[in-house]
């Protein structure tokens, strides 16, 4: 679910992908994180702007999902939206520094790919500031044309439903599939169905690897387990969570 990229060529970062609740930093005042400098983008104005036209926005950095090359993919977000930076160049010293919750300047074009709205061919300006976003609950949206009002922002789905997995030649009886099941170095796949409407999400391999706690979760999960699902909500010719954190339905 993600376009080609070689394993042996990424830097994989593991941050956000564990089971464990993330820090809400507290600032000394109160700060407004949705305030714009001059020239920059609003969200609203992001989201109404063309496609392949250049934006300008200042953001937070939520996740890291690869380094390559000198390039970086990135999942940002400011209080009102997300932001999928993909492939910015980037030196590897800078990329060291975006940590979670750091505050960038991004100038490039707004693109989209199978219906992922991205920014690309972009330049950055490391900024003062710091701000981590909570998952929003997007129970609402489950099934409806308004979950792309929350693309790509970090989102939780609570009391979902583990699907035996089906494929074109039908249910394969696991509740789960991998990308690549020889040596896991890919993408792992699940279905999860509430209500009458069932979405095929992942556990992206350069975001959250065989390693994380994430990706052994779902791993360990029974076709008929409920559960809540966590990350942030890409977009692959529909919704195609990105998850970073699975539990228990409460």
């Amino acid at each position: 679910m993600k376009k080609f990229l070689t394993a042996a060529a990424a830097m994989m970062v593991l941050a956000g992908c564990s089971s464990a609740a993330q820090p809400t930093p507290t600032p000394e005042a109160e700060v407004d994180y949705a305030a714009k400098s001059e020239g920059v983008m609003t969200y609203a104005e992001y989201a109404a702007a063309e496609l392949d036209t250049e934006v300008v926005v200042e953001t937070y950095v939520q996740a890291k999902q690869s380094w390559w090359d000198d390039k970086a993919t990135i999942y940002t977000q400011d209080p009102d939206g997300g932001y999928f930076i993909y492939e910015m160049p980037i030196s590897e010293e800078d990329y060291n520094k975006l940590t979670e919750g750091t505050k960038i300047k991004v100038t490039g074009y707004k693109s989209e790919w199978a219906g992922e709205v991205e920014i690309t061919d972009a330049v950055y300006e490391i900024e003062e500031g710091s701000w981590i976003a909570e998952p929003v609950n997007a129970d609402a949206v489950w099934g409806s044309p308004d979950m792309i009002n929350f693309q790509n922002q970090k989102v939780v789905f609570t009391g979902v439903t583990v699907q035996d997995y089906t494929t074109d030649e039908g249910a394969t009886g696991a509740a789960f599939a991998y990308k690549n099941p020889t040596d896991k170095t890919d993408d792992l796949y699940i279905q999860l169905m509430k209500g009458d409407t069932m979405y095929e999400f992942c556990v992206e391999y350069y975001l959250c690897n065989n390693e994380t706690e994430v990706y052994k979760a779902v791993e360990a999960l029974n076709v008929g387990d409920v559960v809540d699902v966590e990350g942030f909500l890409y977009w692959y010719n529909g919704p195609n969570l990105h998850i970073t954190k699975v539990t228990a339905a409460k």
